[in-house]
């Protein structure tokens, strides 16, 4: 047994003189112990001791400062990956996989997987499900970690050493899409609960990741992990907290999503997040707000656990002493992605009557819904808003065909149709969904429209109406209104 403590001192010593080569060591440690046995023990003690391994096989420190947002904007799944795909299918059914009933298998598979979506029914991973799951949910899934990752990194709270939690690993798209957000140069030590057969697709998958995302994959449920099945010990040891917990499109297939998000809060460290994230649909979108809202501080309906997490984006209470109540579909967008070869070749292989429509089988969209808990308090902008300057949305009734100021999250994009422009918005009071319309846009209100997601605007001499129709609030933006950005 290898001398741990003299590797670690010996690691300490000489990482500030240069690089830290595991011969070198090796020629210190009592017994002499073979380079390859000390290069493994580094790699072990990488994350304590913040090192991170070169390919020339060296250790040198990792830097102290946080991960800087690289510019996330992927174009198409990343040709590696989309390659583990094809040669998972290839083992599985062979070069034509799809074609013939291997085809025919996949894509009623995923017909299946889109109709249990849609319906909230429960989903059955077995090995075809976990292939027809990686064909049309993977590049998307992919990209949205990293767009959700931004709120984080625009702050400086990404540290370049991370332990995460991936908790409903899937297939791997959410820690492939963390694994090329993150630089280089930085240490991640990734845990994976997955107990279904998606494991086989995921550990395939995981190979393409880099020396220093160094991967545990735990097949156990997220109930069973976190220590939560009454009478059993956890699958796993977490007394090391998390920096990230992920739930990436799992929470709407959890039994009890708020216990199981509860228990995840207390595995984080105290200055770690819960990322969570979901498709844009409506019923799994309002079941993340619906989580969201139980776990964050101030939920005083009773049906939450009590937890004192707070809010960090995007769904930000600008008036810390209320509560939202509306249903809350708010969900981002970003540009699509190029089609990955292996969902062209199985739509194209799809059998089609004259008035059917190509398409069935692709999926590029990137649309989500997504909440960043903290323990710690922060937010990603620190401002509330001030009963003095504005009106609450939470008591838009009173000031019906009346003009006000409103602090507004911006919580959609443009939701019209080439009509007048339509945003979603919310200030954490709102029992009822509020919209910005804007009817003419000038020079004084264009900060609405160029605003990003998530971002805080201030609307001067907005004129609210009740749409009867819709059951809901529009703030009118028009020539008499002002919008200003306040917190992109």
């Amino acid at each position: 047994m290898i001398d741990r403590t003299a590797v670690r001192n010996n690691a300490n010593y000489l990482r500030n003189v240069r690089p830290i080569d595991p011969e070198e060591i090796a020629e210190y440690i009592e017994g002499t112990p073979h380079p390859a046995v000390v290069r493994e023990t580094l790699r072990e003690e990488a994350f304590d001791l913040r090192l991170r391994e070169r390919e020339d096989g060296a250790f040198v420190p990792v830097e102290e400062s946080p991960v800087d947002p690289p510019g996330w904007a992927p174009e198409a799944l990343p040709e590696a990956y989309a390659f583990a795909v094809e040669d998972l299918l290839v083992r599985e059914y062979g070069a034509n996989w799809h074609r013939g009933e291997s085809g025919d298998e996949l894509r009623e598979r995923v017909r299946q997987l889109k109709t249990d979506y849609l319906y909230e029914n429960e989903v059955e991973y077995d090995r075809v499900a976990a292939l027809g799951y990686a064909i049309y949910h993977l590049p998307a899934y992919y990209a949205t970690v990293g767009h959700v990752l931004d709120d984080l990194a625009e702050n400086g709270l990404l540290d370049r050493t991370l332990r995460v939690l991936d908790v409903g690993a899937g297939v791997g798209g959410p820690a492939l899409g963390l694994h090329d957000y993150l630089p280089d140069d930085a240490i991640v030590e990734y845990h994976a609960v997955e107990p279904s057969a998606a494991t086989d697709v995921l550990d395939r998958l995981l190979e393409e990741t880099g020396r220093n995302f160094r991967t545990t994959l735990h097949e156990a449920t997220a109930e069973a992990f976190l220590g939560l099945d009454e009478g059993e010990s956890p699958a796993a040891a977490t007394d090391d907290p998390f920096d990230i917990v992920i739930f990436g499109n799992v929470l709407s297939e959890l039994a009890d999503p708020v216990t199981v998000a509860d228990a995840a809060i207390d595995a984080l460290a105290p200055d770690g997040s819960l990322v969570a994230f979901a498709p844009a649909d409506r019923n799994t979108a309002v079941g993340l707000r619906r989580v969201e809202r139980a776990l964050v501080a101030g939920d005083g309906d009773g049906a939450g656990p009590g937890r004192d997490a707070e809010m960090y984006s995007p769904a930000l209470r600008l008036w810390p002493d209320a509560v939202p109540s509306d249903p809350g579909w708010s969900f981002d967008v970003a540009p699509d992605l190029a089609v990955p070869p292996f969902q062209r070749r199985l739509d194209e292989a799809t059998a089609r009557g004259e008035t059917d429509e190509p398409g069935e089988f692709v999926n590029v969209d990137v649309q989500f819904a997504y909440s960043i808990l903290r323990p710690d308090g922060r937010r990603r902008v620190d401002i509330e808003a001030s009963a003095e300057r504005c009106a609450r949305m939470a008591e838009s009734e009173r000031h019906v065909t009346d003009r006000v100021n409103l602090l507004a999250v911006k919580l959609s994009h443009d939701l019209s149709e080439g009509d007048n422009a339509l945003y979603r918005v919310g200030d954490g009071s709102q029992a009822t969904d509020h919209y910005l319309v804007c009817t003419r846009e000038t020079a004084l209100n264009r900060d609405l429209r160029e605003a990003d997601y998530g971002s805080v605007v201030f609307v001067e001499n907005g004129l609210v109406l009740w749409n009867e129709d819709e059951g809901a609030y529009n703030v009118v933006v028009d020539d008499e209104t002002v919008v200003d950005l306040v917190a992109p």
